[in-house]
């Protein structure tokens, strides 16, 4: 690969990782019964509470409101790092149970990161203009 391919593929290997962490967290935390024992005691661990956080903010579609309004602003203010942004929290979004919102999300970070990727050409006077018939 290129130095400047090399370059463009790295938000999307980082969105990969950031959707192997939300499964983890998914799978792992949320959905767990034993997880969910565990918290129901008198004596909580440590990560009850950051548990809880979690399963209150999906309960309440803010991780889906979130990525939209990253999206939004995504759109609205031409950065890459808002296009990745919002991509990633569209995934957190899908995978935390907001799933209209979330891959709305995707969708918009996604294309929004591939055309604030693309190369820039130049136009030139005399190309891909229509000419009319003599």
């Amino acid at each position: 690969m290129t130095t400047t391919s090399s370059r463009r593929a790295w938000p999307w290997l980082a969105l990969l990782v950031v959707a192997a962490i939300v499964a983890w967290l998914r799978y792992g935390v949320v959905e767990p019964g034993t997880m969910a024992q565990q918290c129901g005691g008198g004596h909580d661990p440590w990560w009850c509470i950051w548990r809880q956080w979690l399963v209150l903010g999906f309960l309440h579609d803010v991780y889906g409101i979130t990525a939209l309004a990253v999206s939004a602003l995504a759109l609205w203010q031409r950065r890459a790092w808002l296009a990745w942004l919002a991509a990633a929290l569209g995934i957190l979004a899908l995978q935390l149970y907001c799933f209209e919102s979330g891959a709305l999300a995707v969708l918009i970070g996604s294309l929004r990161l591939l055309r604030l990727q693309a190369p820039v050409t130049p136009h030139r006077p005399g190309q891909q203009q229509v000419q009319p018939q003599p």
